[in-house]
């Protein structure tokens, strides 16, 4: 049966972010029992919709696909599709026109004909049964992992690493994000606005990670740049776990999440994040955050005051986060997934058996 699972990886051609993790986690652990499909050469956009939808089902055959980063081929019934949000079709607002057609298209006519959905929050799943009302039956909640180099570092390490980005103070609040609306990025730096002044004055807003793709994202870059907030721009998978190590606090507020990735790798630094009291995210941080209202600008800037001039709050929430963190491993998420496309290849098998 293992020879008939094959995986689409097309999209770890894209550049790192929460789904490109996923796979690659993923893909690793589950190692030889699948047979990766990628194209030649790297294909985005419309190129890469194309290939998925054409070249991809022929070579699949009998066998059964795993498309593991939200899209696949919308004619082929023996597939399991991973699905991490559906932003796009609740937000279509946020995204460029076609982009967000397409996918308000092509999500529920594949997951209404895959054999399984996997994905990573009950929240997801009550979205996927109210936009596409499929059997529920079929929809496997299967939480995300965090890898063990995320973990609390030497302080002499996350040093170093500030300096390579410039950060201008080793006391600063971390904030991680495409610039994408669903992010806040405007509502965290209003926020920040309100608060800096009751700040130590060596207190930063650090934020990082890539500006986005502007032929998908729209209407998320902010008006104004309020005082001690310091930009990095990309930063390195690698420099990640002291970039959290070294923060007061974590800042993410988003609007809308399929999981929250960042909240649970910042946990596992040994980091207490500022979430969202809605979506995914209070699934994942449980009671190891401090979770506010993502359109209350002056309950943000009160939780940055709370974590940044109350170090016993901070260590109690800490030592929860670190607990929390424990919960979710990679593993784990390989383990439970391989049994899903398991149950989906046997399913498969045997209905191409009834045929023949």
């Amino acid at each position: 049966m293992n020879e008939r699972i094959i995986v689409n990886t097309r999209s770890l051609t894209a550049e790192l972010s929460g789904v490109q993790r996923y796979v690659g986690e993923l893909c690793a652990r589950l190692g030889e029992r699948m047979q990766r499909v990628a194209p030649a050469r790297p294909l985005q956009g419309i190129k890469g919709h194309l290939w998925e939808q054409c070249w991809l089902p022929a070579k699949t055959r009998s066998r059964l696909l795993w498309s593991p980063a939200n899209t696949g081929p919308l004619f082929l019934d023996a597939q399991v599709i991973t699905i991490h949000d559906l932003a796009a079709l609740d937000h279509p607002e946020w995204f460029a026109p076609k982009f967000s057609a397409w996918y308000r298209c092509m999500i529920p006519r594949v997951a209404r004909r895959a054999r399984a959905v996997i994905v990573a929050s009950e929240f997801t799943k009550g979205r996927l049964i109210e936009t596409t009302g499929i059997n529920p039956a079929k929809i496997h909640v299967i939480a995300n992992g965090v890898d063990e180099r995320f973990r609390p570092c030497c302080p002499c390490d996350a040093v170093a690493i500030q300096k390579q980005l410039g950060i201008p103070s080793p006391r600063y609040v971390l904030s991680l994000g495409t610039l994408e609306p669903r992010k806040n990025l405007r509502g965290q730096l209003d926020a920040w606005s309100r608060c800096v002044e009751q700040l130590p004055a060596d207190t930063w807003l650090v934020v990082a990670g890539r500006a986005g793709q502007r032929h998908v994202f729209s209407g998320a870059a902010p008006d104004r740049i309020p005082p001690r907030v310091h930009f990095t721009g990309f930063v390195p998978d690698t420099h990640l776990p002291m970039l959290y190590s070294g923060a007061l606090a974590f800042l993410y507020p988003s609007i809308y999440e399929g999981f929250g990735l960042p909240t649970l790798e910042a946990m596992a630094s040994g980091t207490v994040p500022i979430v969202s009291n809605s979506t995914a995210l209070p699934e994942v941080v449980a009671d190891a955050a401090l979770a506010v209202d993502p359109f209350d600008r002056d309950a943000i800037a009160s939780a940055i005051i709370c974590l940044v001039t109350n170090p016993d709050t901070r260590q109690a929430l800490r030592k929860r986060a670190l607990r929390r963190a424990r919960d979710f491993d990679w593993k784990n998420t390989a383990a439970m997934t391989w049994e899903v496309l398991a149950q989906a290849s046997a399913a498969s098998s045997a209905a191409g058996a009834g045929t023949r």
